[in-house]
This record gives structure tokens, C-alpha cells and sequence, in this order.
């Protein structure tokens, strides 16, 4: 760090992304799709990259923010597009951060960060039985929430009456729900957009849409909020959508159902994994993302994390209060083979 650093942000601690290695490796290690976009989407990405890239895009994403509105059943001005999810949270906790942020005990990291970043003071809720969490500890929160659903870092879902629960009984207050791996198995927030003004669901084309490269995430609220969040936009970063990522969205919303049977694959992939993990005396929360958090026996998961890197799998470990556990992203069921007979390999050669 130079000394010419703010020393606001002297101490900040940043986000780890997952690791991008090069080389062959089967990565497993943060949370993609093992699938490639749906042809549409190439095609898409190929007419764009040839064509008009002098000029800027459209910041206000109006052909995709249509596409959206009709695919969800809102109104475009209910829709933000920006650079990822990430980028949206971000908005999220400068524009609603102003008292605080509420969020579980474990969860994304990033929003730890966007507090650090902004001067937010954060609260965590507990994580209860099976990394639960019980929606009466958000109730009143004086603040603003913040609730990965299925979490982020566990898989495990609220239902969604809990999660109106929490809506109803923070009036004063936003409640962003963050939906990045909703599609594998969760039950979405949407359908309360309408009925509750100070509900925002975040979501990503990174995971389910297999378009992580794009960098690609949108909002769906009440049009106050998003033009809250439009103005932090326009306020930093306007043109933060490119062309071939404005195309590749309008195309991936046109080719939902393809979509669709890639996360349903994936589902059936992840239960029939945890399945074999679980023979084999593993532990695992009940999942609805595409990953499953898993804990081995007899080896610590901080051995096993290296030691399947030298056969040429990436898998997370987190450390901290989920240093017993590996998070393993859901590839094909190829490559799960592949990781079950690794680790299979592995307790061999430990007796």
C-alpha cells in the first residue's frame, strides 16, 4: 500500500474472489455453471462485439429492462441493470445504510466489505440449528437487511413466509433479498414486490444463465427505490452495462426454458452428490443453491482443499466459522465423479 491511500481504507479488508488458476483444472470453487449459454446468447455476444463499439451503450438498459419486465410480470421502472449483483449491493448499501445493516451471522462476504467500505455499522443475526435462521431475530431491526436466499455460504433456504415475515415487520426500513442461487431449488421473493414497498430482490445472469464473464445483475423493486439506486448509478458509473452484455441478457431472457433444464440438471447433479457424500460420512446442509457445504470425517477440510488441487480440483475453503467445511461448486456429473473418486483416492492413502 502507497502512502498516498486514503487512511479511511488503510484498514479495509477486501473481498477474496474464488481462485482463477490457470491450467487444466476442474474448477469447483466458485459457484459457475459448468454449462456454456444457450446459443442465443452466443450469437448474440458475436453480432454485438462487431458492431457499434464506438459509441456507448445504453445506460438506462431499456430493451433489457423490457425483456425482463415482461418475462417477471413488473414494470420496466421496477428494474435495474448494472455490472453484476455486486454491483446493485453495493448501491443497495450506500443508498439504505444510513442506520445500519443487518445480515446473518454467515453469509456472503461481500457485505461485511460494502459496510467497511461505506462507514456502515453492521449487526448479525444467529445462525440457528442446520445454519437456520430464524426470522424473528430481523423483526424491528432499525436498519436496513440483508438476506442471501438460499445463503451464500450454506445453501440453506428461508421459506418464504418467513421471509414476508421479516418484509412486513421492518415498514420503515429496506429488505434486500439476495437471490443469486434461487433458481436450483429456492422459492423467490418476487411475487411481494408489489404488496411491499421496501422489498428489493437481487438477482444474477452469473450462475443460472451461465454468464458470469458477462458481469450482469439486475433489481426488482418499487420504482422508488430503484430510482434510488438509478441515481447511484448514473452517479458513478452510467455506462457500467456493455453492448455484448446488454445483448447476451436480452437473448438469455428469450431462452428461459433452456435455462431452466441446465439449473434443474444441476439440481439433480447436487442431490445425487450429497447423496454419495452422505454414504460416505460426510455432513451436509440441506441445499438449495448449486453448491453443497460439506464436512468430512476424520480429515480436516483445511488437508483435503490442497490435497485435491494436486489432482486438478478446485474446491472453497472458507475458514473462520465454516473452517470444518468444503463448499463444492456443482459441475457435471462427470466431474463429480471425478471429485468423489479424488477424495476416494485421498482416504486411501490416509489409512
Amino acid at each position: 500500500m502507497s502512502r498516498y491511500m486514503n487512511p479511511r481504507y488503510a484498514s479495509l479488508e477486501a473481498y477474496v474472489p474464488g481462485e482463477q488458476p490457470k491450467g487444466e483444472f476442474i474448477k469447483l470453487n466458485a459457484n459457475e455453471s459448468p454449462y456454456p449459454p444457450g446459443p442465443g446468447v452466443l450469437e448474440a455476444v458475436r453480432g454485438a462485439e462487431g458492431t457499434a463499439l464506438n459509441l456507448y451503450p445504453d445506460a438506462a438498459c431499456r430493451a433489457l429492462d423490457a425483456a425482463l419486465a415482461e418475462s417477471l410480470g413488473v414494470e420496466p421502472d421496477m428494474i435495474l441493470c448494472a455490472n453484476g449483483s455486486d454491483d446493485i449491493l453495493n448501491f443497495c448499501f450506500m443508498a439504505f445504510g444510513r442506520d445500519g445493516a443487518l445480515f446473518p451471522e454467515i453469509t456472503y462476504g461481500f457485505y461485511e466489505v460494502f459496510c467497511a467500505l461505506h462507514g456502515i455499522k453492521e449487526r448479525r443475526a444467529p445462525m440457528r440449528e442446520g445454519f437456520s435462521l430464524r426470522p424473528e431475530d430481523f423483526f424491528g431491526a432499525g436498519s436496513m437487511v440483508v438476506i442471501a436466499n438460499p445463503n451464500a455460504q450454506t445453501g440453506v433456504e428461508m421459506p418464504p413466509e418467513g421471509v414476508e415475515a421479516i418484509v412486513r415487520n421492518n415498514p420503515d426500513n429496506v429488505v434486500v433479498i439476495d437471490e443469486a442461487y434461487v433458481a436450483f431449488g429456492g422459492t423467490s421473493a418476487l411475487p411481494l414486490v408489489r404488496r411491499y414497498p421496501n422489498l428489493i430482490v437481487v438477482r444474477t445472469f452469473s450462475k443460472s444463465r451461465s454468464m458470469a464473464g458477462a458481469r450482469l445483475g439486475f433489481a426488482v423493486g418499487d420504482a422508488g427505490l430503484i430510482a434510488d439506486l438509478r441515481k447511484l448509478k448514473y452517479s458513478t458509473n452510467p455506462y457500467s452495462v456493455n453492448r455484448a452484455a446488454l445483448a447476451a441478457g436480452i437473448a438469455a431472457v428469450r431462452e428461459s426454458a433452456y435455462y431452466e433444464a441446465n439449473c434443474a440438471k444441476i439440481a439433480e447433479t447436487r442431490d445425487n452428490f450429497a447423496a454419495s457424500l452422505k454414504e460416505r460420512g460426510w455432513y451436509l446442509t440441506d441445499s438449495k443453491a448449486n453448491f453443497v457445504l460439506a464436512k468430512p470425517p476424520a480429515l480436516e477440510a483445511k488437508e483435503l482443499q490442497p490435497a485435491l488441487k494436486a489432482r486438478g480440483i478446485l474446491v472453497r475453503y472458507l475458514g473462520g466459522a465454516l473452517s470444518e467445511y468444503l463448499r463444492i461448486t456443482i459441475g457435471t456429473p462427470e466431474q463429480m465423479e471425478a471429485l468423489l473418486a479424488a477424495i476416494d483416492e485421498i482416504y486411501r492413502a490416509n489409512g
